[in-house]
């Protein structure tokens, strides 16, 4: 049964925002006359956020949840929300409240002007690190650099989008995930509207800079080649190199005589060739494990629980 609005909501230990979030979340959702349901997806938390998510489910008809048997990921769990979701719009927030919930009724009043996608821009992000938020800055003028797609920048995955994008998604089988750029990939009117991104709200973020890099490097090679390109200009720059010095070491010995015999330049050569192939054959295997993983074509996702009808 189709509903005007879903709000999809991925959990991952979040029990100190749960109940905070619900009650804000629900007071927007019924101040616009909307049919709704607050769709949870927990991944994988090991404290007491699932069964919160029960006992919201089971005094809230409008709370949905859905358990996934381990932690999935960010990207995964949003995607397990999007194929399972049942609005005719569906909303994309993060559980730890720096984006504020009541944004959503101007990001739905905005795509009722004629919008299939409607994101949020941020202006400035309170209580993060300089060093984040430098990274992130730079991460995004470079990925608009190097991809064919543009993908806005200064954006998260807050953002609400039509029906008609969330079928598109649904039938994207890609394995490794970066829905932002899925989404400007697909087009379709698109707009957003700017805010101030508020602090954690509670608790520690699940982002680590590892998974910020995992998550920089699928949306590098999903949506750019210039790896690959790299990888072939170094080759041919590293060649011309070693040319011209192979050149002058038969001019300094056959010809001028100046030369001392050892290892010192070889070693040098060798480092620096050795070192090139390190990184694109590195470069290489990045692209063929995504390869890889798509063939095996496994499910993203494990559901292991729910108290709604899954697909």
């Amino acid at each position: 049964m189709s509903i005007d609005l879903s709000i999809i909501i991925p959990i991952y230990n979040e029990q100190d925002n749960i109940p905070v979030l619900y009650n804000r979340l629900s007071k927007v959702a019924q101040s616009m006359s909307l049919s709704y349901e607050l769709l949870f997806i927990n991944d994988g938390s090991v404290d007491a956020s699932l069964g919160m998510l029960i006992a919201l489910s089971q005094s809230d008809s409008n709370v949905n949840y859905i358990n996934l048997s381990r932690n999935f990921g960010h990207q995964i769990a949003v995607t397990a929300g999007i194929d399972n979701c049942k609005g005719d719009a569906v909303v994309i927030i993060d559980a730890d409240l720096q984006d504020p919930p009541e944004l959503i009724e101007d990001l739905y009043r905005k795509m009722q002007e004629g919008f299939e996608v409607v994101y949020a821009r941020r202006r400035n992000r309170s209580g993060e690190s300089i060093l984040k938020k430098a990274t992130a800055k730079i991460f995004y003028r470079i990925l608009t650099k190097i991809t064919t797609v543009k993908i806005p920048v200064d954006t998260g995955d807050f953002r609400i989008l039509d029906r008609k994008v969330v079928n598109v998604l649904k039938n994207m089988p890609e394995q490794q995930k970066y829905l932002r750029g899925q989404i400007a990939w697909i087009g379709f009117n698109q707009t957003h509207i700017e805010y101030d991104r508020d602090e954690r709200h509670a608790g520690h973020t699940g982002y680590t800079y590892s998974k910020m890099i995992r998550l920089a490097l699928d949306g590098i090679t999903s949506f750019s080649n210039l790896p690959l390109k790299f990888a072939t200009i170094a080759g041919f720059v590293v060649s011309g190199i070693t040319f011209l010095v192979a050149l002058y070491a038969l001019y300094a010995r056959f010809i001028s005589k100046d030369y001392v015999p050892g290892w010192t330049s070889l070693i040098i050569a060798v480092l620096f060739i050795g070192g090139v192939q390190l990184i694109t054959i590195g470069i290489i295997g990045e692209y063929m494990s995504r390869v890889s993983a798509n063939v095996r074509n496994r499910p993203l996702y494990i559901i292991d629980s729910t108290n709604t009808n899954v697909e």
